[in-house]
């Protein structure tokens, strides 16, 4: 059973990443009649199993929006577990039994409720007594069944969880509640929780069973161990456990410590439970705590250091978030040298000063932080100034903690996706400096214009002791910075981020007006409007956008450091002039889509996405696929050429052949 169930999540991965690709990206990457047999095998193995999971393209979810989350008392209390930092404790504790651990995941308890197979309920832990009702947010977390074989009632708890890698990727798109999400758990818990199952949906928000309520008629055999099967068996992805005795105890919790960094989702330490459920039960709960399990909470390693200076970094927000920077000490296997403070309040409270003998761990043994400070002496100042705009900053309380705040719109720092707009690939294409870089740059003062980041070989000696950066990345950014000098006037256009200047667009301007920088600039409202694909509204914020002096400034400053390369004008007729194509589906003659794609741009066409009325031809070497681009062009009559004919189009100058 267990392989059928990974086989239908590979199948199900496959099959999404496949109508992804074709709805969202325009691309193909399997025929029609590969996914049909996907989807067909993958619609057997739920017969056989009784299971739909979650993702499933045999169901959709739809969202949902909710005016407020309703409260529901929970069947059973649910008690917090006892905690202990010692392995003696636990040795003293499992004493002659068989247990289970685990890990301790650090996310939001959650019940569910199974009916005659189907997902009907979903209850937070809330105060352990009552629960707010989450049912449709959790029918959209990446991996819940929302079908089972098992058609008794069904009451089980686990944990919902965001792993690490999508709390970074995630964290970096969710900078407006930055206040609130400091680690996956809070994001965990905010996702959860919303009102619009959409947005939980977009949060990659996994499940992890690790405990039976109520299984009418289902015999575990006296064993917690079983009971952990039975749930994997049913479609649930379970909590690793490892067996464990008096005898291995030790060694097993050693074997989790070494695996913690490496474990993909948030821990906050292990969870040891009695194998024997009888055993377990007989022993009762006390008014906090169940008999039947306790939690280890991983024994931080501290280190004394010095503080050595206290860093203010302006984030997207305008937060201005205070990080201690100390004498390197190792932690976990790891160097470490700077711990974030978070907040003004954190800071006060740990009263900092320069020179102070502090107390450094990694959190979970992964995020570091300052344990206490020992000498105490106060001294540190709350920055007038943002350290990036040095305009005043103000001091705002956000749910009774004391934030520093840039209210400069127009602070550089804001601007932080602009300027990773303009080194990116088809803008300046200036490798190595990512997002995370650039807010680290900005933070340091280094960048307050697009043109600052060809002038950071000046910032050497502070770029060579940031934390990621040494001799070697530094003279690879100053390469990369150096090699984009050299451009044209479609990559610098393009990179201005003028609102609804895309790629093509930029192209279709540049070679209107013979690449000529000048003429590009001082373009007029009637000059752009009489290029296709240029309508008012582009017009009008691209005029807009160079009548701005701020803006003017900006761009001179720019080619004050970058070369235009001329622009080779084709000579001959513009053989696809006004014309719109789309292409779908895979190419023979070209590398892929894109070589496509610029071929025919070079020859004065247009191309797009989806098939409109105003498309004048569809590319597909499959003509008679039965595709929705395909489908779409039939009706509205629109020409279905493939590669081959649109080659010999460019090659004969004429289209007559293909009509």
């Amino acid at each position: 059973m267990d392989d059928k169930f990974q086989l239908m999540r590979e199948k199900i991965q496959i099959l999404n990443r496949a109508a992804k690709a074709y709805y969202n990206e325009n691309r193909e990457i399997m025929s029609n009649l590969e996914y049909d047999r996907l989807y067909d095998e993958l619609s057997e193995l739920e017969k056989e199993t009784g299971a739909v999971l979650s993702g499933s393209p045999t169901v959709r979810v739809g969202y949902e929006s909710v005016n407020s989350l309703p409260k529901e008392r929970h069947e059973r209390p649910m008690l917090s577990l006892d905690k202990t930092k010692d392995v003696e404790v636990l040795k003293q504790w499992l004493g002659e039994q068989k247990g289970l651990l685990s890990w301790k995941l650090d996310g939001l308890t959650i019940v569910l409720t199974y009916r005659e197979g189907k997902l009907v309920k979903a209850v937070t832990r809330g105060n352990g007594e009552v629960g707010e009702v989450v049912t449709n947010n959790a029918k959209v977390f990446v991996n819940i069944p929302l079908e089972i074989p098992y058609r008794g009632e069904l009451i089980l708890r686990g944990e919902a969880v965001i792993s690490y890698a999508d709390f970074n990727e995630l964290n970096s798109r969710l900078a407006e509640i930055e206040i609130k999400y400091k680690n996956p758990r809070n994001l965990c818990s905010g996702s959860v929780r919303q009102l619009n199952n959409k947005i939980t949906a977009e949060r990659n928000v996994h499940f992890f069973a690790f405990g039976v309520v109520k299984a009418e008629g289902v015999d575990f055999d006296n064993s917690r161990k079983v009971q952990t099967n039975w749930l994997s068996k049913q479609g649930f992805d379970v909590i690793p456990y490892r067996e464990v005795d008096r005898d291995n105890l030790e060694e097993t919790v050693n074997w989790f410590s070494e695996q913690v960094e490496d474990y993909g989702f948030p821990s906050d330490g292990l969870v040891l439970i009695y194998d024997d459920i009888q055993y377990g039960e007989s022993l009762g709960a006390t008014a906090k705590f169940p008999r039947d399990s306790i939690a280890f909470k991983w024994r931080d390693e501290i280190k004394e250091t010095k503080l050595l200076e206290v860093e203010w970094s302006t984030s997207r927000t305008g937060l201005i978030n205070p990080i201690a920077i100390f004498e390197p000490v190792e932690l976990e296997g790891t160097t470490v040298s700077r711990a974030s403070l978070h907040n003004i309040s954190i800071m006060e409270g740990l009263e900092l000063g320069i020179g102070d003998e502090i107390r450094v761990y990694k959190a979970n043994m992964i995020i570091p932080q300052v344990a206490e400070n020992l000498t105490r002496s106060g001294t540190v100042p709350i920055p007038e100034n943002c350290p990036v705009c040095r305009e005043p900053a103000h001091i705002s309380q956000e749910n009774d903690v004391k934030v520093l705040y840039c209210p400069n719109e127009e602070c550089p720092a804001k601007h932080v996706k602009a300027y990773t707009h303009f080194v990116s690939r088809d803008a300046m294409n200036i490798d190595g400096l990512s997002e995370s870089t650039i807010e680290k740059f900005m933070a340091k003062g280094l960048i307050h214009g697009p043109a600052d980041i060809f002038r950071i070989e000046g910032h050497k000696a502070e770029i060579v002791n940031m934390e990621g950066f040494g001799e070697k990345s530094f003279q690879n950014l100053v390469d990369s910075v150096n090699k984009a000098r050299n451009t044209n006037s479609v990559r610098l256009l393009y990179s201005l981020g003028i609102p609804n200047i895309g790629l093509s667009n930029a192209k279709a301007i540049c070679k209107h007006f013979n690449y000529d920088w000048q003429a590009i600039q001082s373009a007029k409202y009637d000059d752009l409007i009489k290029i296709y694909g240029i309508g008012d509204v582009m017009a009008k914020a691209y005029v807009k956008f160079f009548e701005n002096e701020k803006n003017i400034r900006m761009v001179e400053d720019i080619l004050s450091e970058i070369r235009l390369e001329e622009v080779e004008i084709p000579s001959g007729q513009l053989l696809f002039e006004n014309l719109t194509f789309v292409i779908t589906g895979s190419v023979e003659h070209y590398k892929n889509r894109n070589e496509l794609k610029t071929a025919i741009e070079e020859k004065g066409g247009k191309v797009t996405d989806s098939v409109t009325k105003n498309t004048d031809y569809l590319i597909n070497n499959d003509i008679s696929s039965t595709s929705s681009k395909n489908k779409k062009a039939k009706q509205l009559g629109i020409p279905i050429i493939t590669e081959e004919q649109l080659i010999q189009w460019m090659e004969s100058g004429s289209n007559t052949n293909i009509k």
